[in-house]
């Protein structure tokens, strides 16, 4: 079924049948392949791996810094990076492994006897990644039974947007993230020790919402992901996009001059690289894919809900594209 797909009419259009959808694009510009690092990022990645250092990205959404990390695991050979998703409620401990203490309670009360206190351990990104360091006859002791051990190997560990936590999360991970170890209270205190040989790449990112203590920033190597301005935007648009990216620099150039005029115009939300990428896949299928979708100028206006994110924003934007408008039929 072609564009529109839903006109809120009430009619079903295939009444014996779902309506087919189109495969999502998307995909396509999240491409760890894809990704066009800029020099800065490149200088702090090298240095973070000569020096056996976390590297911490911070920057607005929108700028790449987890897509970095899929990008550096693609060119080195390595897996996909084993990701810690940060939230509020985290504390150090579920960086490295989860304990279902509910679980075992429930299991005492109903007298379930032929449980161990590894059936209730689950390793996270860190602590994964500490463990495949080792052969698995070094940690056998230490492995759940659902445990799967793919043979001794380095990998990278994405721990992000580490500022959702609290203020204790990275003081409380200091030694560890440092030294890369963790210990097993429920096993005995037991220590697991990363191979030097082979210990995790890790890459840390923050949008600054919240100040990191500065025991934390001394361990990491540090890099601020600068918005890209718009000749290296184009750069990263076609380089992520490929032949989708516009069928004729003009399409580009008026998307650009579009997406940064709304950047600059103090909205309350920013649209980033994400949804300038996704506005472009939106304008080029729904025009059937013209050359330049924003020589129909309505097209503008009808796809902005992919680019604007607050309510407060939108009456602001929309005549913004309307001067934009306005100048080029002049």
């Amino acid at each position: 079924m072609k564009y529109p797909f839903y006109f809120g009419d009430g009619t079903r259009k295939q009444p014996d049948t779902p309506v087919t959808l189109p495969v999502s694009r998307r995909s396509q510009f999240m491409k760890p392949e894809n990704y066009l690092a800029d020099p800065g990022l490149r200088d702090a990645c090298n240095v973070a791996l000569l020096l056996g250092q976390p590297l911490l990205l911070t920057g607005e959404p929108g700028t790449g810094k987890t897509l970095f990390a899929y990008s550096l695991a693609w060119e080195l050979g390595f897996d996909e990076p084993l990701k810690f998703e940060t939230k509020s409620t985290s504390t150090a401990r579920d960086l490295f492994y989860s304990y279902d203490t509910l679980r075992q309670f429930q299991d005492a009360q109903n007298r379930i006897e032929d449980r161990r206190s590894l059936d209730y351990l689950t390793y996270n990104a860190l602590g994964t990644a500490i463990l495949l360091t080792r052969e698995q006859s070094e940690i056998k002791n230490v492995l759940p039974p659902d445990f799967v051990h793919p043979g001794k190997r380095r990998s990278i560990v994405l721990i992000d947007e580490v500022d959702k936590a609290t203020r204790d999360f990275p003081n409380d991970i200091l030694n560890e993230l440092e030294h890369l170890y963790f210990r097993l209270p429920e096993l005995g205190n037991v220590k697991i020790e990363a191979n030097p040989k082979l210990q995790p790449i890790v890459v840390i990112t923050s949008n600054s919402e919240k100040d990191l203590p500065d025991a934390f920033l001394r361990r990491c190597v540090y890099y601020n992901l600068p918005f890209p301005q718009k000749e290296r935007l184009a750069d990263i648009v076609t380089n992520r996009l490929g032949l989708h990216s516009a069928g004729s620099s003009d399409f580009l150039q008026d998307a650009l001059d579009i997406f940064f005029k709304l950047r600059k115009s103090g909205l309350r939300k920013k649209p980033g690289t994400a949804e300038l990428l996704g506005w472009m896949i939106a304008l080029q299928e729904i025009s059937g894919g013209a050359d330049n979708p924003l020589v129909e100028s309505e097209l503008a206006l009808r796809t902005l809900s992919n680019l604007i994110k607050t309510s407060e924003d939108q009456d602001k934007a929309k005549e913004i594209v309307k001067q934009w408008i306005d100048s080029r039929q002049k």
